[in-house]
């Protein structure tokens, strides 16, 4: 499945960080907000994820609502995800960039199908 990964779509210095994933059928819009200083070490403190059809049309969850909060376990995964995205390393190609990007994104999908009906 082809995918396009926009990360960090931002103001600078706001407590907001918007991602995109974008698919041929359906993108997901993922929004971080954070704690403290964004200039010295902001700590990451919620997560949410919509899922949009290609004309921007909100999918609904199974529960009928619109948007899903990352909580528990799968917050932790995203926070390790999150960082490697945003590290040294993957910034400067010294990991397998592609490798670390399929990573978030498998794991983003895996929470997708599971609160998602897509058809």
């Amino acid at each position: 499945m082809n995918y396009k990964l926009e990360l960090n779509t931002q103001e600078p210095n706001s407590k907001i960080v918007f991602h995109n994933i974008i698919f041929d059928a359906f993108k997901i819009n993922l929004v971080e907000r954070y704690i403290g200083s964004m200039k010295a070490r902001p700590t990451l403190c919620e997560v949410l994820f919509k899922v949009r059809t290609i004309d921007n049309e909100m999918i609904s969850r199974k529960d009928g609502n619109t948007r899903v909060k990352i909580k528990g376990d799968d917050f932790e995964t995203y926070q390790r995800l999150a960082r490697v995205l945003s590290s040294y390393e993957y910034k400067n190609k010294l990991l397998n960039r592609k490798e670390a990007e399929q990573n978030y994104v498998h794991f983003i999908l895996s929470l997708v199908i599971a609160n998602y009906n897509l058809n």
